[in-house]
């Protein structure tokens, strides 16, 4: 697998995992930036932006797309889920791989690969049954510290997981405080502590990013997407996207249609 030009702005309605062979990559997933060499893997959840800033020729590896229905069929469940800290849109998407894991993890992609490319309809049990068995394999390489995560982090990651489900329709830290059942400036002194951004940056950025994906994957009009990303005045979207941006929105869009 090669990719041969960088991706603006953009989400998918799958999760997608990248691992890397050989080569790098740069990759945003949200706000953060990730440099994958090889023998790592990236994951993007579901409905998450994401862009990649930069790739090497020399890249080769797998890309690994699964909506999320796939793993609470007959062999999984919901509760299965909250154990792989990689598919949460709060959670750590990047993994490096033990030497000793690498030849397990290609095994199982080359399986699934194998499905997909030599029978005429996959075998979705089949294919679950890979999947959980690939992300139990990246588990034990997962850097996870459950035990010791503070109390700003848990609320920082509940915030995070609340403006990517609530962005489109409220922008107000005191909402989200409300939520979280505390006092907005312990949500920002949470926020900022943890990220170094307070939480009124995140949204901000978070409906930034929503608006770019939607002026590169979509035709809608810049009326439209400030609609959907719950600023109906055009002409406040406008200010504040240049604000952010340095251009308009159709500038963006222009920009991108050239690249």
């Amino acid at each position: 697998m090669q990719l041969q030009i960088p991706v603006p702005p953009c989400k998918h309605s799958c999760h997608t995992l990248v691992f890397v062979a050989s080569g790098s990559h740069t990759m945003k997933i949200g706000y953060e930036e990730y440099c994958t060499i090889a023998n790592e893997i990236i994951v993007v959840p579901a409905d998450q932006v994401f862009s990649i800033k930069n790739v090497q020729n020399t890249y080769t590896g797998y890309v690994c797309q699964f909506h999320p229905d796939i793993l609470i069929r007959k062999y999984g469940s919901r509760e299965m889920l909250n154990e792989f800290d990689f598919l949460k849109i709060s959670g750590n998407p990047k993994i490096t791989l033990a030497p000793e894991d690498v030849s397990n993890i290609i095994a199982v992609l080359d399986r699934l690969q194998k499905e997909y490319s030599e029978t005429p309809t996959a075998n979705l049990n089949i294919v679950q049954s890979y999947l959980i068995a690939l992300f139990y394999e990246m588990n034990k390489n997962s850097v996870k510290n459950t035990k010791s995560i503070s109390a700003a982090e848990v609320i920082t990651n509940k915030f995070k997981e609340l403006i990517h489900q609530h962005i489109k329709t409220h922008h107000l830290v005191h909402y989200y405080a409300s939520m979280l059942n505390v006092t907005p400036n312990h949500l920002n002194k949470s926020v900022r502590t943890v990220t170094g951004k307070s939480a009124a940056k995140w949204i901000d950025e978070t409906i930034l990013l929503e608006a770019k994906y939607l002026l590169f994957q979509t035709s809608l009009s810049v009326s439209e997407i400030a609609i959907q990303v719950g600023l109906d005045d055009q002409s406040y979207f406008s200010r504040f996207f240049k604000k952010h941006e340095g251009i308009s929105p159709i500038q963006y869009r222009k920009m991108i249609d050239k690249s």
